[in-house]
């Protein structure tokens, strides 16, 4: 893929970027051990105001960055504004936290001092999808450069200037050069880059293959990875739920980012007693969103990010029906539009037992199955190769226990649609990924967790 700005709304190429050559890349990579050097000796207080400044930039100039965002991958301007404001939410919670995560932990042992100590590794290398272009960023940069790590990173290839837009930000917020960098380069030049022994540990956010790649190359050089792919997040609906709630948040949950979110709820499972009116709620919300230009403050649904994307979508939703699937809105790219635009989309009746069952489509569209109890939504919302987020809905204690202790995901979420949040931890597990994002485990995945024995 070219390093390209091209508007997803009208398919226009905006902007260009040549790739950095090999000689430009070992000039970053030379600036970032130097600068981990003496920034690994600087003090929390000053990372603090830094990332303090960081924030106070994003907040300043959020209309703008939330322009940038929708013009580069199309998600509607209110909703990347509200990104830029997470930015600065994590960037504030890591400045007053981490000091804390980061202190010495007294163990009691036979020593007359033992304890733990966190150190940084030193230059981290975060490979960064389109889908959340700011906040993927920023989850990952606030810990690392808190802890006392420098940061190389290698943005997608459709959004060229986001990349550009978070390392200035962070260089005007005061954090010296090459502290953290944005490296314009393709995808094949990953794997030299992890191979310089300069190069300490690596995190991705994107598709599973793109991980297995990285996590194979991080692999023959013995370093480590965090890890955070695809998800196929059920939503699960008991007869005790509140059913308004359940359908109201659903078509939040499945049309975040029109429908581009790993996170997003993209397999309804409803019990029975139901789930006629849950699909009749449902199918009615679909018909009222509008879809169209994500500038516009009405739009609750923009373009998909490229071209790409919208035809492996459509693929799979006519694989879907030739397998049984019937489609009850949507179904079709929209016709006559010079962007990337797919509409909300319904399917019911894809039997569980086929491939199309176990993927994770990435769009508006939400897969509705029926299931006669709790047992059988249990079954259902496991029997994937996904592991990352689920949603459930229901009033009974007992269901609400069984749901959190028995489904696989890294995160349960009873009553609410599944989201990071800078203070709960975030990840998944299967096919979902590996290691922690956010939190206090977030930010001790890379470092040094040093034992210290005195005697």
């Amino acid at each position: 893929m070219a390093i390209a700005t091209i508007n997803p709304a009208t398919g226009e190429t905006l902007k260009t970027f040549e790739p950095l050559s090999d000689g430009e890349i070992t000039a970053k990579l030379d600036l970032a051990q130097q600068a981990f050097e003496k920034y690994r000796k600087t003090s929390f207080t000053e990372r603090s105001h830094w990332l303090q400044q960081a924030a106070i930039i994003l907040e300043r100039e959020k209309a703008d960055f939330g322009k940038l965002m929708t013009l580069e991958m199309g998600k509607p301007l209110k909703a990347a504004i509200a990104e830029v404001e997470k930015c600065a939410f994590v960037c504030r919670y890591y400045a007053e936290n981490a000091p804390g995560f980061m202190a010495d932990v007294t163990v009691k042992t036979d020593a007359s001092h033992s304890f733990i100590r966190y150190q940084p590794l030193g230059i981290i290398l975060a490979v960064m999808p389109w889908n959340f272009p700011f906040w993927q960023v920023f989850r990952f940069a606030a810990p690392a450069l808190m802890a006392g790590n420098v940061g190389l990173l290698k943005h997608a290839s459709n959004v060229p200037q986001c990349a550009l837009a978070i390392a200035d930000i962070l260089h005007r917020a005061g954090f010296p050069a090459g502290a953290f960098q944005t490296l314009l380069i393709g995808a094949a030049q990953v794997a030299d880059l992890m191979a310089d022994d300069r190069v300490k540990a690596a995190t991705l956010t994107g598709s599973e293959p793109a991980g297995a790649s990285l996590a194979a190359a991080c692999g023959k050089q013995i370093k480590k990875t965090v890890l955070e792919l695809g998800g196929s997040d059920p939503f699960i609906v008991l007869e005790s739920a509140d059913l308004e709630a359940a359908v109201t948040t659903a078509v939040t949950a499945r049309m975040l980012n029109s429908g581009q979110s790993c996170i997003a709820a993209k397999r309804f499972i409803v019990a029975e007693a139901v789930a006629d009116k849950f699909e009749k709620l449902l199918l009615e919300k679909f018909q009222a969103l509008k879809v169209g230009d994500p500038m516009l403050p009405d739009t609750d649904l923009g373009p998909l990010a490229t071209v790409d994307i919208l035809e492996d979508l459509d693929k799979q939703v006519k694989t879907a029906v030739k397998s049984g699937g019937k489609v009850l809105i949507g179904g079709n790219p929209i016709p006559d539009s010079p962007g990337n635009f797919y509409p909300p989309t319904i399917i019911i009746d894809i039997p569980v037992d086929t491939a199309i069952a176990q993927e994770e489509f990435f769009g508006p569209v939400a897969l509705l199955f029926r299931v006669p109890d709790i047992d059988a939504a249990i079954k259902l919302a496991n029997d994937s190769p996904f592991g990352l987020g689920a949603s459930a809905w229901t009033n009974n204690q007992q269901e609400s226990d069984r749901l959190i202790q028995e489904i696989e995901a890294g995160a349960v979420f009873i009553n609410s649609m599944v989201k990071s949040d800078p203070r709960l931890p975030f990840g998944g597990i299967k096919r979902s990924g590996y290691g922690r994002e956010l939190s206090i485990q977030g930010i001790h995945e890379f470092v040094n967790i040093k034992t210290v024995w005195v005697k």
